[in-house]
Formats: C-alpha cells, structure tokens, sequence
C-alpha cells in the first residue's frame, strides 16, 4: 500500500488524498493516515515542486562537485557529509562507489559564485583531499520528468 502511494506522488506531490484514493482504490482516510505516517516515519521528507529556472527568466548554475574526503575514525563519511549539506549553498549530497567519495549538488547564481564557494567552504575543510567541479550546462530531465518536452501534433493534416 505505502509503495503504491509513494510511487504516485513521487511524480506528482499535487494529488489529493481523495485522488489518491480513488487512483489507488483506497479510502481517502486510509491515505491520509498513511501520508501522516509516512513523514512521521521521516520517509516522505518534503514535498519539493521541480521547476524548469531556464523559463523562469531567473539565472541560475547547477554544479555537480566530486570531492575526495579522508573518513573520519568511527564516524566515516556521515560526519564529513553532515558538514557539508548544512552549507546553505548546498542542495544535496551523495556518497559514491568509484574515484571519489561524495558528490555535492548546488545552485548558483552564477559560475563565480559556484567557484567562490568551493574555494572558501569546500575545499578548505579538514578532510576534505581534492575536488573537481563540472557545470551542468543544459537539463533535460529530472526526477524523470522532461523539461522541455516539445508537444508534436500528430493529428492527421485533413483538406477538403
């Protein structure tokens, strides 16, 4: 029951308890007690809106930023990781299997602002070894939704 109603707001949080319900042939009650339990539980955590900035006229720069940390004695990386997503700066942050060790998300202002924090928070904190930076240039899609999704016609061309 849980996943069912996860797995729909995940695409689209807007849904009501009564639509729900009826999608998931559920009562609207039994929804909305599992929605409070849910975020009880810390599973559901938010309820974000995606929002496509480039037709918002507000500029913006999203860096992803691979950063090699030294893990700390008893703590591993959850320390270190902590230190880094209270950053206001900072949208979010993931450890990774491969040639570093976290990978941090932020938006920007612009591109300097980006470096500027990465150069006066990131890179100067104890633990932290190297980072690299990497501009996303143009979003296609997030959280498996199509940004730009260019409506075709394909309606059949009629003439008298």
């Amino acid at each position: 029951m849980r996943q069912k109603i996860l797995k729909a707001i995940d695409k689209n949080s807007k849904l009501t308890s009564k639509e729900l319900a009826s999608m998931l042939g559920m009562t609207e009650e039994i929804v909305e007690a599992e929605l409070r339990a849910m975020e009880k539980e810390s599973i559901i955590c938010g309820y974000p809106t995606l929002i496509n900035w480039d037709k918002a006229d507000n500029e913006r720069v999203t860096a992803l930023i691979e950063v090699k940390v030294t893990p700390q004695r008893g703590e591993g990386f959850d320390k270190i990781a902590e230190r880094i997503y209270k950053f206001e700066e900072v949208e979010s942050v993931y450890l990774m299997s491969g040639g570093f060790d976290l990978t941090v998300i932020i938006d920007g202002k612009s591109m300097r602002e980006v470096a500027n924090f990465v150069s006066s928070k990131l890179a100067p904190m104890d633990s932290v070894l190297s980072t690299a930076t990497h501009f996303v240039l143009k979003k296609y899609k997030e959280h498996g939704i199509e940004l730009d999704n260019k409506k075709v016609d394909e309606r059949m061309l009629v003439t008298p």
